[in-house]
C-alpha cells in the first residue's frame, strides 16, 4: 500500500511538471503570435519576433529578435530592431484583467530615424497607432481584443542603443549616433491600467524625442556634406543644398 501511494505521488508530481511545461510552451507561442498579430494592426507596419520565453514560476521572460518595419514610402527596411530584451512580471496577473509587469529592459536596440524634412518614420508609426485606436490610445471596434488587454509597467528601460539617422531630402545620407538612455516608470499604475497601444505610443514618442535631441548635429553635418557635393554643379544646385541644410536645422529646432 505504501509503495502504491509513493508511485501515485510520483506520478502526480510528474503530471504537474508536465502541465507547467505545457502551459509555458503554449503561453510562449501565444505571446509571440499575439505580438505578430496585434503589432501590425496597430502600427500598420510589419512586426516580427524570433522567440519569446516566459516562466510562470519566476515571472522572468526574454524576447529575442524583435523587428518593427517602416511605413510605406520610407527607404529603410526597419524602424526598430531589438536583439534581446528581458522582463519580469507578477505571475499571478497573467490570467487576470491587468497584467502587472515589474520591469522591461531593452538592451542595445538599433533605431532608424528617417526624415525627408516634412516628417519622419517614427512620427508616422505614432500617427498610425492613433488612427488605429481612434486617436484615443485605446482600442477601436475593429481592433483585436488582445490589443485591449490592460497592462501595468512599473519600470521600462532602454539602454546601450544607437540611432541610424537617414536624410532623404537631398539624396540618401546617413549617420549613426548613440541613443540616450530612456527610462519610463509608473506606466498604467492606476486602476484602469494602460493598453498595448498606449504603451507602444509612449515608447515610440520617447524614442522619437531622444532621436531629435541627439541627431541635430549629425543632420547638420549631413546637410553640409550635401552642399559640398554640389560645388561645381552651378549656383542653382548649391542653393538647393544650402536650403536643405538650413531646413534640417530648423526642423530639429522646432521639435
Amino acid at each position: 500500500m505504501k509503495k502504491l501511494i509513493i508511485r501515485i505521488s510520483i506520478a502526480l508530481v510528474i503530471l504537474i511538471i508536465l502541465g507547467v511545461v505545457a502551459v509555458c510552451l503554449f503561453l510562449d507561442a501565444a505571446v509571440k503570435r499575439g505580438i505578430e498579430t496585434v503589432g501590425p494592426m496597430l502600427t500598420q507596419v510589419d512586426v516580427k519576433l524570433d522567440s519569446v520565453s516566459l516562466s510562470l514560476l519566476s515571472g522572468a521572460g526574454k524576447v529575442k529578435g524583435l523587428l518593427v518595419g517602416n511605413p510605406a514610402g520610407f527607404h529603410s527596411t526597419a524602424a526598430i530592431q531589438v536583439g534581446n530584451a528581458s522582463l519580469t512580471l507578477q505571475p499571478s496577473s497573467v490570467f487576470s484583467s491587468k497584467v502587472v509587469i515589474r520591469s522591461i529592459n531593452v538592451q542595445a536596440p538599433e533605431i532608424t530615424y528617417e526624415t525627408d524634412l516634412k516628417g519622419n518614420n517614427l512620427s508616422k508609426i505614432r500617427a498610425n497607432l492613433q488612427a488605429a485606436t481612434g486617436g484615443t490610445g485605446g482600442t477601436s471596434a475593429k481592433s483585436d481584443s488582445r490589443a485591449g488587454r490592460k497592462l501595468q509597467v512599473d519600470d521600462f528601460l532602454i539602454s546601450g542603443g544607437k540611432i541610424h539617422v537617414t536624410v532623404t531630402a537631398f539624396g540618401v545620407k546617413s549617420a549613426t549616433v548613440p541613443l540616450p538612455e530612456i527610462h519610463l516608470t509608473g506606466l498604467g499604475q492606476g486602476p484602469d491600467g494602460i493598453t498595448v497601444a498606449e504603451l507602444t505610443t509612449q515608447v515610440i514618442q520617447a524614442i522619437e524625442q531622444a532621436a531629435l535631441q541627439v541627431s541635430g548635429a549629425a543632420v547638420a553635418d549631413l546637410g553640409k556634406d550635401a552642399a559640398g557635393l554640389t560645388k561645381g554643379l552651378g549656383n542653382t544646385a548649391t542653393g538647393a543644398a544650402d536650403k536643405v541644410a538650413k531646413g534640417l536645422g530648423g526642423l530639429f529646432k522646432k521639435n
